[in-house]
């Protein structure tokens, strides 16, 4: 089992890197987030992952312990491959990933490409109990009770004849620059600015 790679980085793209290891290169699937902190042509450091199926010998690269153990629990889930936990990887910071979790927003899951609804739902049953560790307790909290008043004023505005993706981007931008704001203080903001 290779348990980790450190070498030069030969080839570099956002969904594989080559890691030349004492002249033997070796293909290694990466998230946006690990090609990120990969410079070609300097020496790298990343914990791997092997999976061997009959047809493949796979290996994917991390460039941290977190990221990994993340990967491990995604492809525990039945119906949540290689491609697809690197894809949610790329999608959603592991702290944003833990959130949607452990607040069962399924929507934000689906943001990345190729994970549909009953594969959003079973990864926040199967991982409810094992992702506490990659987020902030607080900071989950504040961001639930923040989609609460987002999702309360998107809806009465919907009533109003406005649509979501016309007041959505507006909501993000009041609730981050107050992030106490009410439902009914936000609603205004929103017909004020659209």
């Amino acid at each position: 089992m290779i348990f980790s790679l450190q070498g030069i980085v030969q080839e570099l793209t956002p969904t594989y890197a080559v890691i030349n290891v004492n002249g033997v290169g070796y293909y290694v699937g990466i998230s946006l987030m690990t090609s990120q902190k990969l410079v070609l042509n300097q020496s790298a450091f990343l914990f791997t992952q092997q999976i061997i199926r009959e047809d493949a010998h796979l290996l994917f690269g991390f460039n941290t312990r977190s990221e990994k153990e993340m990967f491990n629990l995604l492809i525990s889930v039945n119906g949540v491959g290689a491609v697809s936990a690197l894809i949610l990887l790329s999608t959603l910071s592991l702290d944003e990933i833990a959130s949607a979790i452990l607040s069962g927003n399924s929507v934000l899951i689906q943001k990345a490409k190729g994970i549909g609804a009953k594969t959003a739902e079973r990864i926040i049953v199967d991982l409810k109990d094992k992702v506490q560790k990659f987020s902030n307790p607080e900071e989950n909290i504040s961001t639930f009770v923040n989609n609460k008043i987002k999702e309360e004023s998107l809806s009465a505005l919907e009533v109003l004849g406005i649509p979501k993706r016309m007041s959505e981007k507006i909501a993000d931008r009041m609730i981050k620059q107050d992030p106490d704001i009410s439902v009914e203080e936000l609603v205004k903001q929103i017909l004020k600015n659209i």
